[in-house]
């Protein structure tokens, strides 16, 4: 059981009071919110008349979408709090209706702008306060050929229900169908496996219960591979689709086309990464040999060097250590995390009832906040330090940036939480005293860039493979997409490792998949964070003003030319290379310190 709410400490919570002090501030903005959607209706077909109409639709939209997301985010992060608490939950459910509504109120604004005669539009957009959508609409037109009639775009807006089912089948099926045995621990006594302590179980230093938690949960997996298939294979031919009848040549061009980035950005990085396998494949022999095995098996990846290091971070002492660790990028950023420590931006402790897991969230109109279960422990002070970096980063987007333009791209939210992680572990490397501390502090890191870097690569490539397939009509089955996925293990660890058979099964628990083409950003973000961080961690004064530049930049450019401004271009395959090489002289310094 965890701890009843009310008994943390005030400065532990966020404070969610600023942004609504009572139902009835609530009531007033949902009543708002209606007026709102009643005026925007008052202009359909009307946009193309003369610019007070259509500068009237955009500034309505705008800010009932403004409204929608204070309260659509307040209410959702209150539910957080306590999940079990009914007037939460009713709250959450009436934003979520109000936010469906405002979307049906305004879908006729993308169409009819997309249909305006261009001469007319851009007379409009001569116009001074008309101007300021440049950008929206230039993103519009941009989208043009991809964008159908507004029946036909009312049509496949209806199937995204249907679009949804594989992924719903999928969650329902791992998540509350599928039960897994039960395995004995390292003292002997039986528990069940769980997809939360699978994660511990792989890593427990006797070896027989990483191959039988391995061995259990893979044979799980294997006993409803067909239906796992045919979610997958349904997934994939459903954004085949999509792709299709938007009018985009591949399923992967249509997923990178949103944030104008180019396949050979994914090309580039999947071919960067193979070709550094053999340093991978270094970093697995040192753990093989360094734990003392024989060989390596699928199941010893994960296990750390050593757990005789354990360090102990009370929550205080992570605030100095994160303030240090960030010092490089200056006191204008230090400043901000100082106010999201003193100023109620994070819920920092588990509570009863409270939502799982880590996020940095918050609205146009709020600070940034972040929810989090602090423990005490180093993997709770990288999670703070990387939220916080999304938190500055979303601060010096709403700053900086008109609320059209405020929002940025996954594409480019990894690269601030990662950076700041790798600000984080330069810190308490150069500051670790003894031998236990740094292989303890290097293996953290590196197991970090296997997972972040190396194994979301893979996970793009089997993307990338079997969604070219089957676009060329291959049909794929639980075997095929087996093959597939054990033939990349192969090529990714069998210099170093024994490649067991069921690994082969693992693209069957990897909800990402029902992400079209996501895994990679995180690959990208990774590598594009280590390049900046090292060219901050020179000193170079002009290197950490082109990144605040960067932080502070929003949705006003598309990713790409938003990195090059900040210092790496990631066209360039020597961008993940740069990557790469800490990755490699990381590993150097592992082996002299073993």
């Amino acid at each position: 059981m965890g701890t009843d709410r009310s008994k943390i400490d005030d400065k532990f919570k966020w404070q969610l009071d600023k942004m609504y002090s009572s139902k009835e501030a609530i009531d007033k903005d949902i009543k708002t919110v209606k007026e709102y959607i009643n005026e925007v209706k008052e202009y359909r077909g009307k946009l193309g008349e003369n610019k007070e109409n259509f500068l009237n639709a955009l500034s309505v939209f705008e800010n009932a979408s403004r409204l929608v997301q204070n309260l659509y985010v307040y209410t959702h992060m209150k539910q957080h709090e306590d999940t079990r608490i009914n007037i939460y939950q009713g709250d959450a459910s009436r934003t979520e209706m109000l936010s469906a509504e405002l979307s049906m109120a305004t879908s006729y604004i993308v169409p009819e702008i997309i249909a305006m005669d261009e001469k007319v539009l851009n007379e409009f957009l001569k116009d001074e306060k008309v101007s300021f959508y440049k950008k929206f609409v230039d993103d519009l037109l941009r989208d043009k050929p991809h964008t159908l009639s507004e029946r036909e775009e009312e049509l496949l807006a209806a199937t995204s229900e249907i679009s949804s089912v594989p992924e719903n089948v999928y969650d329902m099926l791992a998540y509350a169908d599928m039960e897994f045995p039960e395995i004995e621990d390292e003292n002997g006594e039986k528990v069940r496996l769980s997809h939360s302590n699978y994660s511990l179980y792989i890593k427990s230093k006797d070896k027989r219960v990483r191959k039988d938690a391995f061995e259990a949960e893979f044979n799980t997996y294997g006993m409803y591979k067909n239906t796992f298939a045919s979610t997958l294979y349904g997934a994939i031919k459903s954004e085949i689709f999509y792709a299709k009848v938007r009018n985009h040549k591949s399923a992967i061009e249509a997923s990178l086309f949103e944030d104008d980035i180019n396949v050979e950005v994914y090309d580039n990085l999947i071919s960067a990464i193979d070709e550094s396998l053999p340093t991978l494949n270094k970093y697995i022999e040192l753990k093989k040999k360094f734990l003392e095995l024989d060989e390596i098996h699928m199941y010893d990846l994960y296990v750390p060097l050593t757990d005789k290091y354990d360090i102990k971070i009370p929550y205080e002492e992570a605030q100095d250590i994160i303030l240090n660790a960030l010092a490089p990028l200056g006191e204008d950023y230090l400043n901000v995390i100082r106010k999201a420590f003193s100023e109620g931006w994070i819920d920092v402790y588990e509570n009863e009832g409270k939502k799982g897991g880590a996020y940095s969230w918050g609205s146009y109109g709020s600070h940034p906040y972040i929810l989090m279960s602090y423990k005490d422990d180093l993997n709770s002070l990288f999670t703070l330090i990387h939220e916080l970096g999304h938190s500055v980063h979303s601060y010096y987007s709403k700053s900086t940036q008109p609320y059209i333009y405020s929002s940025y791209k996954i594409f480019v939210a990894e690269v601030a939480s990662t950076l700041n992680e790798l600000l984080l572990i330069n810190y308490l490397l150069e500051k670790s005293d003894s031998k236990e501390e740094k292989i303890y502090l290097l293996n953290y890191y590196l197991e970090q860039f296997r997972t972040t870097v190396y194994r979301q690569t893979m996970f793009a490539e089997f993307e990338k493979i079997t969604h070219a397939k089957i676009e060329a009509e291959e049909p794929l089955t639980a075997e095929e997409f087996t093959n597939i996925y054990y033939d990349l293990n192969k090529k990714y660890y069998s210099k170093s490792s024994v490649v067991d058979e069921l690994i082969g099964l693992e693209w069957a628990r990897i909800p990402h998949f029902y992400s079209n083409f996501y895994v990679y950003k995180y690959a990208t973000g990774f590598s594009a964070a280590s390049a900046l961080s090292k060219q901050i961690l020179t000193g170079e004064e002009a290197a950490k003003e082109r990144y605040i530049n960067f932080l502070k930049s929003g949705g006003s450019d598309y990713p790409l030319n938003q990195l090059r401004g900040a210092g790496v271009d990631m066209e360039k395959k020597e961008s993940v290379e740069e990557a790469i090489n800490v990755f490699k002289s990381l590993v150097d310094e592992l082996e002299k310190e073993l």
